[in-house]
């Protein structure tokens, strides 16, 4: 009976973790968009792709590979020792964070008007947040190889 309760704990917990990270991470975008002065919805909403729209969602691409790569790097500095691949993965990391970063940063700095505007300014935000998780994920699994390396 117990093996048949502990999968649908498990998909439970992971839906709530999932819901808890989207919550999470909605309120952060908020209050960089609160911090940016940009919080407040455009009066006429522009519909399709501008050029900054373009530029934040490249940014948040960038910053999702960087995340992406940096969980990768982090579960495999975990435990090998072997070809080190996992140390240029966290290298790939932080630099993708720091470009979103920067760019997520540029966006929101240049920005007219809030959400709405075509401006990209939620695209800038997301970036922002996603970038700044790249480098922390990038930057804990090179801490992570350097103390496996040092111990060996």
């Amino acid at each position: 009976m117990g093996e048949v309760e502990n999968p649908m704990k498990r998909i439970f917990v992971i839906i709530l973790a999932a819901l808890a990270a989207a919550a999470l991470f909605a309120g952060l975008v908020h209050a960089v968009l609160v911090t940016a002065h940009v919080s407040e919805p455009a009066a006429t909403t522009v519909y399709g792709l501008t050029t900054r729209r373009l530029w934040a969602t490249t940014a948040v691409v960038l910053a999702l590979l960087g995340v992406v790569i940096g969980l990768l790097a982090l579960a495999r500095s975990a435990g090998r020792t072997g070809n080190g691949s996992w140390r240029t993965r966290s290298i790939v990391a932080l630099v993708a964070g720091l470009i979103a970063l920067v760019n997520g940063a540029l966006n929101l700095a240049i920005a007219t008007g809030g959400p709405g505007t075509g401006n990209g300014v939620v695209g800038g935000a997301a970036a922002l947040m996603l970038g700044l998780m790249a480098m922390a994920l990038g930057g804990l699994a090179l801490i992570r190889s350097r103390r496996i390396v040092q111990n060996l």
